[in-house]
């Protein structure tokens, strides 16, 4: 019997496996990174789409106020569409790996009465809000807490703590997004 009709030896068989192990090792920590990157993207933009839906609601709805909570910038004003996607819908939703809320800011005051804005809003229109985006599990699905406020920057947090609208600034290690 030739040596072409026996098949692949042992050690060919091991090296091959060798070889895939060690590709799948420098692949793997590449890939997390990415994914990383991905969910910190997504947490970036669901903030800028809330400080872009908060300045619509401003304008149009709470009479120079802001909604405190995500499902009244979800809420549409009759015949119009709302002022954050519906994937946004309630404070405390995960999405890519982030949990996003909305809520009052440092001393806020009411602008606006819930009953007197446009779409019927359950909260008072308010003169500060209070974004945050916080990684589910640091380290893993993210490494970076985010937050943003009426000024409409997103901050950004790199140590394992979440942000605050009061630390947004004092705080040595928050900067802002780029």
């Amino acid at each position: 019997m030739s040596r072409a009709s026996r098949g692949f030896t042992l050690i060919e068989l091991l090296i091959v496996v060798a070889i895939i192990g060690i590709v799948a090792a420098i692949a793997v920590p590449g890939l997390l990174r990415a994914k990383i990157t991905a969910n910190e993207a997504s947490a970036v933009g669901a903030l800028k789409a809330i400080n872009s839906g908060q300045a619509a609601y401003a304008s149009s709805c709470g009479r120079t106020g802001y909604a405190t909570n995500l499902a009244d910038l979800v809420l549409a004003p009759s015949g119009s569409v709302g002022f954050l996607s519906p994937d946004l819908s309630s404070n405390g939703v995960v999405k890519s790996g982030y949990t996003v809320s909305l809520g009052a800011g440092l001393n806020p005051q009411t602008v606006t009465a819930a009953a007197n804005t446009c779409n019927g809003s359950s909260g008072n229109a308010m003169n500060v809000y209070f974004a945050a985006a916080d990684p589910t599990a640091f380290g893993s699905s993210g490494t970076r807490h985010f937050g943003t406020d009426e000024r409409a920057t997103v901050f950004q947090n790199t140590a394992d703590v979440a942000l605050t609208n009061a630390t947004l600034v004092a705080n040595g290690t928050v900067s802002t997004v780029q």
